[in-house]
């Protein structure tokens, strides 16, 4: 059985705002967009892995979820603590200095982490964690 990640799902808040840091400051592309205003349900990737992609959707528009569901997630997302995706890149130092340039807020700088694993981190403009490993 062979089975592939196909998409990941993040909430997203403003779909402009995080179409512009997945394309602009990422260099995803855009595959899909349904829906209008608020409402819109994006899909982006990385142009050399057309079969793998990151799903941008409205959070909470689920009608089984509560109303208390929808104000903890609201929350959580307003922390920074609700989603969040990990991505690599063979160019760690090249990759923080273009993202940052970008404005996106920077969590953390290119550092070597006690488990040997060098990473960054930035958070999107919904709040989602986006750390970035140095493949070798």
């Amino acid at each position: 059985m062979a089975i592939t990640i196909h998409a990941s799902a993040l909430p997203h808040t403003d779909p402009e705002a995080s179409l512009a840091f997945y394309r602009d400051a990422l260099g995803f592309e855009l595959r899909t967009d349904v829906g209008s205003g608020t409402m819109r349900w994006l899909t982006v990737g990385p142009l050399d892995q057309p079969d793998t992609s990151i799903l941008l959707a409205p959070p909470a528009v689920d009608p089984g979820i509560t109303d208390a569901e929808r104000r903890m997630i609201a929350e959580m997302m307003a922390k920074g603590t609700y989603g969040w995706i990990l991505l690599a890149t063979r160019d760690l130092d090249g990759t923080f200095e273009r993202v940052a340039a970008s404005g996106a807020e920077v969590v953390q700088e290119p550092t070597k982490q006690p488990y040997g694993i060098r990473d960054c981190a930035f958070r999107d403009p919904a709040g989602n964690l986006i750390r970035i490993q140095e493949l070798r």
